[in-house]
């Protein structure tokens, strides 16, 4: 999407020029674009109604292509533990996917369309117009295509103003349950069966988490403990929205709000002593589908902050969906790989209801492998916008069960708390009731279907049969009312329960943070000691590892401790303290100079953050003696500067020498300062005056993020782009982003315009298999009005694969250009600036393509 153009844009020249260029978007006059013969009637059925009235009068859309096989699930199913079931999911997903869509990818490479390969729901994203809809539809390997949709966050029929701001109030003394908490009986499985979700991780797909609110920041997963936090793995945002470092964040408070209701201390969560982990699927208070599959993958297969090595053993064991609408079943896939997986999900039936009529529930939540969940109020009442069933998408009876969803106060970013309604606030009831259900009775973990027959069983039937069904379950309440000390009345109690303390050997001080691991088969349950030192597991039969650490001590394990049914076990432990010792050194740049004001820190530990001063050099506080991870992250502009991650063995005094790597984007492509040598244009490329774009036949096949092309589009605005000609992309923005263009290369993105005295060259040196291209752009003017010109080149090389970008003369050092290149889909780049004045005369940038 551009900015319109300024009052100055709208000059004769640019007026001549536009008329010039207007077709030069496909080489051709639209009329004579080719779409092929019409589809026959069944490859016409693939396409859904909404995507094919999207693309008429020529329009172009995002949509999916769904495969038509799919991964056989089955042996996920029969596996025993949550991290083989996992695996065992995660496993087939991406083989099938890898294998059924080799084709396509194939093919829509060939056609130079850009794509997103996903493997949860087997399925390619792409954007296009009527005619590749109409080719797609045609092939026996796709089952349906259908138009990318935004869902709404499960919108609050109602929404109290924020309570005021009683940061750690709750956390402070104050732990009345919640009328919610309350009424579900969570306060009694506290107390009766001593379970508040010790060792279950709880995700959340949704606007995000404030992680360091004062009721929350205690059981995040990503918090080590000791003043530390380690985000990959345990916060994700696809969406773009918080910091590119995997900082997580809250910009809507629905996400922090849900999440309390669920783990929240002080009386507002379900399962307080449970962890929790999170994927922002919605941008603010919508959540697109192709953010809300990528959250859906990371469920499944949990990976650093990019997106990268995915780890499926870390999956969590329950994910809350508070958001939804329309009847489609998209993602129906993602939910029945969830539950192979032995991820328990639970979704809003939604907030459409008027409390009368029926089948107002709506997808994901009214989708018969969904476990969907209806609000009521304080007064046992069905709340008004509660949806019903039956189901519009498979006339299933929905919603599974209700939960507390009318003024239910919870927390919200800035420390803070505010009052909400919808179903939104109901399920999260239900997330944490399996918590509690599960902590108390862990043999039941991963079992999907026999842990929804407890919650059946155990909810309070309320006969209202005006939408069908009986009083036992109908399209009103479900099951009924969720009351989950019943379910747990009524669950198998066989498991072992492990208690301890944990003190200072040399003191004998309770040890309060210290992280307690249990380890059996793969699959690891967790829990923090409290601050007066004890901690609390239940664990089905078997044998376990135990581990046990916190900064400033020593690990200690017990290995092969085998736990029998209903077995009381007391396992105390002391730690060792260890010493301290001084650590500095030097931080250098890519290049190996000194590098100012950036940040060291030891990864994982308390000890505070340094800056490195103007000779690079860094003093830390001691640190105690251990393995860590030593981090230097450059301070802004980074350029080619990336972030260095440098083990660091503690056992005495140590001196650092740190030399940052090369940033790099998530495919691998990296940048380092080139040695200028500027390579003349000779060959004259026909662009003239403003917004022009021609294609040029490249010498030599140049690949492009994993795709080979023989040429590429130029235009006057200092883009190259592989997926064709475009006008019209004066407004340089920062990479990547999903708005258009895409597939670009950018030695010097910004609104420029050529005259009499400007040109467009290409020139091609050297032999065969170690030749260069270059595209140079001379003298070319800024179209602002004013005299400033730029000379400047791209240049490939046929050898490398690298791309060097070359400055002769660069007004304002770049301040107001984009300078990098992104993918083919938007999704990955590599900046080197934005609208920063980083460029200088005579200097050059070389970024290499990884090479697959």
């Amino acid at each position: 999407m551009h900015l319109p153009r300024p009052p100055w844009r709208r000059s004769a020249v640019w007026a001549s020029a536009a008329l010039t260029s207007a077709t030069l978007l496909t080489g051709l006059p639209a009329a004579a674009a080719d779409t092929g013969p019409v589809p026959s009637a069944s490859a016409s059925a693939k396409i859904d109604s909404a995507l094919r009235g999207a693309v008429d009068h020529g329009r172009e859309v995002s949509f999916f292509v769904v495969m038509k096989n799919q991964a056989d699930l089955a042996p996920a199913r029969r596996e025993r533990t949550h991290a083989a079931k996992a695996g065992s999911a995660f496993d087939a997903l991406r083989t099938e996917a890898r294998s059924s869509q080799k084709s396509l990818t194939a093919f829509l490479d060939k056609e130079r369309v850009g794509h997103q390969n996903y493997w949860i729901a087997n399925a390619v994203q792409v954007t296009g117009g009527q005619a590749l809809v109409d080719q797609l539809a045609k092939r026996s390997d796709v089952a349906r295509i259908v138009k990318e949709q935004s869902y709404e966050l499960d919108e609050t029929e109602s929404k109290v103003s924020p309570a005021p701001s009683v940061s750690g109030a709750s956390v402070a003394g104050d732990d009345t349950p919640e009328w919610g908490v309350k009424d579900i009986e969570a306060d009694q499985v506290w107390s009766q069966y001593e379970s508040r979700g010790e060792g279950i991780v709880i995700a959340s797909v949704d606007s995000g988490v404030q992680y360091n609110h004062p009721d929350l920041v205690a059981n995040y997963r990503g918090n080590n403990g000791n003043g530390a936090f380690s985000h990959d793995y345990n916060f994700y945002d696809p969406t773009g929205n918080c910091p590119s470092d995997g900082t997580p964040c809250d910009n809507n408070g629905h996400g922090t709000h849900t999440m309390g209701t669920m783990v929240g201390k002080g009386g507002i969560g379900v399962a307080p002593n449970a962890k929790w982990i999170a994927a922002k699927g919605c941008e603010s208070s919508k959540c697109s589908d192709e953010y809300l599959l990528k959250a859906g993958q990371w469920i499944l297969a949990p990976t650093d902050h990019t997106g990268q090595n995915p780890r499926p053993e870390l999956a969590p064991n329950i994910v809350n969906n508070s958001w939804g609408g329309g009847d489609t079943t998209f993602y129906q896939d993602i939910v029945e790989a969830w539950n192979s997986a032995g991820i328990f999900e639970a979704f809003a039936a939604g907030n459409d209801g008027d409390g009368a009529t029926c089948s107002t529930a709506h997808a994901p939540g009214s989708q018969a492998p969904a476990y969907g969940v209806g609000a009521y109020d304080v007064n046992g009442k069905i709340a008004k916008f509660s949806g019903f069933g039956p189901s519009l998408v498979d006339n299933s009876m929905k919603p599974n069960i209700s939960a507390p969803g009318v003024d239910v106060r919870s927390t919200w970013p800035g420390s803070s708390y505010s009052v909400l309604s919808g179903t939104s606030m109901a399920t999260p009831h239900v997330a944490g009731a399996v918590a509690l259900l599960w902590s108390a009775a862990p043999s039941l973990i991963g079992k999907i279907d026999e842990t929804r027959a407890l919650l059946d069983g155990g909810a309070s039937d309320v006969d209202d049969t005006h939408c069908g069904g009986t009083a036992a379950m109908n399209n009103v309440w479900g099951e009924g009312k969720l009351d989950i000390l019943s379910s747990i009345d009524k669950a198998p109690h066989i498991a072992a329960t492990v208690t301890g303390t944990a003190t200072d050997k040399a003191t004998g001080a309770a040890l309060s943070g210290v992280t307690v691991d249990a380890t059996t088969d793969g699959t690891t349950r967790t829990v923090t000691t409290a601050d007066d030192g004890t901690y609390r597991l239940t664990l089905a039969a078997g044998t376990y590892d135990f581990s046990y650490s916190g900064y400033g001590y020593s690990t200690d394990t017990v290995t092969g401790v085998a736990v029998a049914q209903g077995q009381a076990l007391t396992q105390n432990i002391t730690l060792d303290a260890v010493p301290l010792h001084a650590v500095s050194g030097t931080v250098v740049d890519v290049t190996g100079k000194p590098l100012a004001k950036a940040t060291v820190a030891v990864a994982g530990t308390p000890v505070p953050a340094v800056v490195t001063d103007t000779a690079g050099h860094f003093t830390l506080p001691k640190v105690s003696e251990g393995t860590f991870t030593l981090t230097a992250t450059p301070a802004a502009p980074v350029l080619c500067n990336g972030v260095s991650d440098t083990e660091l063995t503690i056992d005495a005094d140590k001196t650092m020498a740190v030399r940052l790597p090369a940033r790099s984007d998530a495919s691998g492509n990296s940048c380092t300062p080139a040695t200028y040598s500027w390579i003349k244009g000779s060959t004259k490329v026909a662009l003239s005056s403003d917004e022009d774009a021609k294609n040029v036949a490249l010498p030599f096949p140049v690949k492009f993020y994993g795709t080979s092309y023989n040429s590429a589009a130029v235009t006057t605005n200092g883009l190259i782009n592989f997926l064709g000609p475009r006008v019209g992309d004066y407004t340089n923005t920062a990479l990547p982003t999903a708005a258009k263009p895409d597939g670009i290369v950018a030695p010097l993105w910004d609104d420029l315009m050529l005259d009499k005295t400007s040109s467009v060259q290409t020139a091609t040196t050297g032999r065969t298999g170690a030749r260069t291209f270059a595209v140079v752009w001379n003298n070319v003017l800024f179209a602002d009005g004013g005299t400033d010109r730029a000379t400047f080149e791209a240049v490939f090389d046929e050898a490398t694969g690298a791309i060097t970008f070359q400055y002769k003369t660069v007004p304002g050092n770049g301040g107001r250009a984009t300078v990098g290149i992104e993918n083919q889909t938007g999704t990955d780049a590599l900046q080197y600036s934005f609208n920063q004045t980083v460029l200088t005369n005579g200097s050059a940038i070389r970024i290499a393509q990884e090479v697959k």
